[in-house]
């Protein structure tokens, strides 16, 4: 059989499946009974299993270069390097459908196998067979409730992008082509570098794996059982997701930064911001989640978040499949945005209605008892993330309402956002500072402010040093010596943790939640601290350069060495041989695809922890006479440290995975050191 018979039957599979898992999970809930869950979890399975064929089938094509599938025609070649083939599957927007459904049935399958009786240990603070509190501690029963919701959401979401592949996003439409027919292979800019092969399905890890946390909060809502079950429930795949769209936003940049050519790496731009709005919602979700869990506060807060967090994702997925927005990482125009708008209004629709319903039952008799407490600092830390998401979010969707309603185009640009995320960010970076060191409020107690000040003595230091520091290495300007300030206090303050919670417990101090957490914070210090740098003291110039002829610019010394021809599989390059600082030399370069109505750049970088030397090639003059570049060189302070903080916060997420195993812990440190994850 053909890829198109084979693949086309494996989505049909899929969609039926999921549309039974439907039918089946529905009568289990309404006649509770066990035996249709049983079934629902087989079709769970098959579900899952008929996209993995699917995929199996797309990427077979692609490898074998099946032009008679549409998909292949328009977006493989024959000089496509291995890599990028097989990345070729989501660089256009049906083969980024097909993955999408492709983790979204993972993680189905996935949650299908961890509930379907695992009983793990009880948690604190939740009671053994409370129905208020979700899920049973001791385990969660094949036939409970609040499971079968959850998977019937599962089911739902996974038989939409299923019913998006048999309808507009099809990917295995046959076609004919002529004899020696050869396809112009993928975007250009998306097959010459290696992240492009792990960015996007990293990013679609940590999209999609908020699925699990809203179909989870949706139960709770459908069963009433609205304590802090289904929190404990979720918590790790919650964390999981939040990694992995943090990595997946890191190595976005890193890609944009090496492959673009235009000395930056975040632009504010709207495909970019689509990503960043529900990695803030899900950043200010960890955070409340622990207030609810330990107080039993917020749950109105918090089912809100998971909301938003869920239906960003989709959002996101509209505003970059739909072709409304003109952008490298968005595809071109295509039939499913009025689909994918209408699911994102009914997410946000029956959400919205559900919480409604159940308003008084998600009424809480606590109350912040001291607002400088750790439940102050969260709530502020929370109402922080929500005015930087909605700044984010008028910044990006006002143009399209502003040409969808009067016909104008306009734009925000950077400006904009550098003006208003600029205070909230620093707010930010206080919070992490102080947070940690507050003690959990109770009625009628003042926090202890003598202890406080204490615990914050060594930060304090530390944001000074760093502060003198950066003054002493020229640093100016009150933004950046304000970042590196904050930073310091902020790094101090999560060190001091980790360094407590080492001498406490040796190596099983990093890990677990709290430990975790403070080492993800490392991490955003180190990426706030060099983003404040690169931006601030970024310098940029263009070279006209002869063969031999040297450049000095911002400390560093290019020497242009000439230039020659190379024949790659998929395109020809005019590289620049430029030495820097008289130690390696560098090759940018000018490529031409054979499909490609441009030439497209290839930057190279020379990057130490001190700065990063990137060199793009402009143009090579055609006039007769000796051998000349127009190269332009960008030198950003810090920059490698924007990549190494983003490693230091995958780690810390996935230490914060692991259990941790102390038994014991000094009370009033261990009060301190429960921070924000």
């Amino acid at each position: 059989m053909s890829n198109v018979a084979v693949g086309s039957a494996a989505v049909s599979a899929g969609l039926g499946a999921a549309l039974l898992g439907l039918v089946a999970t529905g009568a289990g809930i309404a006649g509770r009974l066990r035996h249709w869950m049983r079934y629902a979890r087989q079709l769970t399975f098959m579900m899952a299993g008929a996209v993995v064929v699917a995929v199996i089938v797309m990427e077979r094509a692609l490898i074998t270069r099946d032009f008679t599938v549409k998909f292949v025609a328009e977006h493989g070649s024959s000089a496509t390097p291995p890599l990028f083939n097989v990345a070729t599957l989501w660089s256009a927007l049906e083969g980024s459908i097909l993955l999408w459904a492709l983790v979204l049935c993972g993680y189905a399958a996935a949650v299908a196998v961890k509930f379907r009786g695992h009983r793990p240990a009880a948690r604190r603070g939740i009671g053994r067979d409370d129905p208020e509190n979700g899920l049973e501690v001791r385990g969660h029963r094949p036939g409970d409730p609040m499971v079968a919701w959850a998977m019937l959401v599962m089911f739902a979401v996974s038989a939409f992008f299923l019913a998006l592949m048999v309808g507009p996003a099809d990917p295995f439409i046959g076609v004919e082509v002529p004899p020696g027919y050869d396809g112009p292979g993928p975007n250009p800019l998306l097959q010459n570098h290696i992240l492009m092969a792990f960015h996007p399905p990293i990013l679609y890890l940590g999209y999609v794996g908020f699925t699990v946390p809203f179909a989870f909060a949706v139960a709770a809502l459908a069963t009433g059982r609205l304590g802090e079950g289904w929190l404990a429930a979720t918590r790790r795949w919650t964390v999981a997701a939040w990694g992995f769209l943090t990595f997946g936003i890191v190595l976005g940049a890193w890609w944009s930064y090496e492959t673009l050519g235009w000395g930056g790496y975040w632009a504010w731009d709207p495909v970019e911001n689509a990503s960043l709005l529900p990695w803030l919602t899900g950043t200010a979700y960890l955070h409340s989640v622990m207030v609810q869990e330990r107080r039993g506060m917020l749950r109105v807060w918090n089912l809100s978040l998971v909301v938003a967090t869920f239906s960003l994702t989709i959002l996101g997925t509209f505003l970059t499949r739909s072709g409304v927005l003109a952008s490298v990482h968005s595809f071109t125009e295509s039939g499913i945005g009025p689909a994918v708008l209408g699911f994102f209004a009914v997410i946000v629709a029956v959400s919205l209605a559900l919480i409604a319903w159940r308003g008084d039952q998600l009424r809480t008799p606590g109350r912040i008892a001291a607002p400088v407490s750790r439940e102050g600092a969260f709530l502020a830390n929370n109402a922080l993330f929500a005015a930087f998401a909605f700044v984010v979010l008028l910044g990006t969707v006002f143009p399209l309402l502003v040409e969808a309603f009067d016909g104008r185009t306009v734009s925000v640009g950077n400006p904009y956002f550098d003006r208003m995320t600029r205070p909230i960010g620093f707010a930010l970076l206080l919070l992490m500072a102080v947070a940690p060191m507050l003690p959990w409020g109770s009625e009628g107690r003042r926090p202890p402010t003598e202890l406080l000040a204490r615990r914050l003595v060594a930060p304090m230091w530390i944001a000074a040093a760093a502060l003198v520091s950066s003054v002493v290495a020229g640093a100016r300007g009150w933004a950046a010596l304000l970042a590196f300030g904050l930073g310091g206090f902020a790094g101090g303050a999560a060190l001091r943790q980790i360094l407590l919670a080492v001498r406490r417990h040796r190596w099983r101090g990093l890990v677990g939640r709290t430990n975790g957490g403070m080492i993800v914070h490392l991490g955003v210090v180190l990426v706030a601290v060099a983003f404040a740098a690169s931006q601030s003291y970024v310098r940029q110039a263009e070279f006209d350069l002869e063969v031999g002829r040297r450049a000095t610019f911002a400390g560093h010394e290019v020497v242009y060495l000439g230039s020659a021809v190379v024949l790659h599989d998929n395109r020809t390059e005019r590289v620049a041989f430029v030495r820097v600082d008289d130690a390696k030399t560098y090759g940018p370069a000018i490529a031409t695809y054979p499909f490609a109505s441009q030439t497209i750049g290839i930057p190279s970088v020379r990057s130490t922890l001190r700065d990063d030397v990137a060199l793009s090639v402009l143009t090579f003059p055609d006039e007769p006479g000796p051998d000349r570049v127009i190269l332009r060189v960008t030198v950003q302070p810090l920059v490698a440290w924007l990549w190494l903080g983003g490693i230091v916060m995958a780690a810390g997420t996935l230490l914060s995975l692991l259990p941790s195993r102390s038994k014991r812990r000094a009370p009033a440190e261990a009060a301190a050191s429960e921070a924000p994850a």
